[in-house]
């Protein structure tokens, strides 16, 4: 069977729905039958079913299954507690899409979102635009469940199409849906480990065991042993031996000092000095680790 293909091409017709000075985008026909972004929306279907299997809701198609409301409704009261003055059930157009703006409504707010920064409207959803549906739902799942597996670096052809004074005119853009997530997974680690320091105090000591008993495992081959970060990193020898072991290098003897007795001295100046420079130690091993 061939894919579905939910393009301004795929439906000729809504061309003559675009007014004059009214610009549309749509997914490229390519874009569409694109084995990642196919894995998306799977993706994507496999979370809301998932979130609302006790609801016995169970979501085959993002575009024409979420266009009214209705389910977008069930998704934010689960995720995010909220009761919104709407009917459970609308049953004529004009119900659906007034429904459908009180969510989006509820959506803009929670996510704390300017106007300008939306990348759907009551309109596109209501017409099942993918595009825009793709949009929504990854900004829902990211403010939501921030630790979701979305497909990452997901790239689309984009077609818009906006009619002018002299016809319509048609522009080919490409445009990015999902963020880097290996990027994004760094900032978090680099968020949490950073959290000890000011929130987890109490867990600062298990870390910096964890962290020293590799640190051991590996300069223990030098016939080293690290006991104390907070002293034994001061002049950046451990440090510099422990990247040459992690890395294979050979380290010259000869270029540094094994005990430095000043500063002039130190290996690299590394000038950590206890306590203070602690958390900067511990983010090189934990970034080695």
């Amino acid at each position: 069977m061939e894919p579905h293909v939910f393009t301004a091409f795929a439906q000729p017709d809504i061309k003559n729905d675009i007014a004059p000075g009214e610009k549309r985008k749509f997914l490229s026909p390519a874009s569409c039958q694109n084995a990642k972004l196919e894995e998306l929306k799977m993706s994507l279907i496999d979370w809301i079913n998932a979130t609302l299997k006790h609801e016995h809701i169970v979501v085959k198609s993002l575009e024409d299954d979420l266009f009214d409301g209705l389910i977008l409704h069930h998704l934010l009261k689960k995720l995010g507690s909220l009761k919104l003055d709407v009917e459970e059930i609308a049953l004529t157009e004009k119900k659906q899409k007034h429904k459908l703006a009180v969510v989006l409504e509820a959506v803009t707010q929670c996510l704390r979102l300017e106007e300008s920064q939306l990348k759907w409207s009551v309109d596109t959803i209501f017409q099942k635009d993918l595009l825009s549906t793709l949009y929504l739902l990854i900004a829902i799942a990211e403010h939501f469940q921030p630790a979701l597996a979305i497909p990452s670096n997901i790239n689309v052809e984009v077609i818009t199409i906006e009619r002018t004074s002299t016809g319509l005119k048609t522009e080919s853009t490409e445009e990015c849906i999902t963020e880097r997530r290996k990027n994004k997974e760094e900032e978090s680690k680099t968020a949490a480990f950073d959290d000890l320091f000011t929130r987890a105090q109490d867990k600062l000591d298990d870390v910096k065991r964890v962290l020293l008993h590799f640190v051991n495992i590996h300069v223990g081959k030098l016939g080293l042993n690290v006991k104390d970060a907070d002293t034994q990193f001061a002049d950046g020898v451990f440090l510099l031996l422990l990247i040459g072991q992690l890395g294979g290098y050979f380290l010259n003897l000869r270029d540094f000092f094994l005990n430095p007795s000043s500063e002039a001295e130190m290996v690299g100046y590394f000038f950590f000095y206890s306590s203070p420079y602690l958390t900067y130690t511990l983010h090189v091993l934990y970034a080695y680790e």
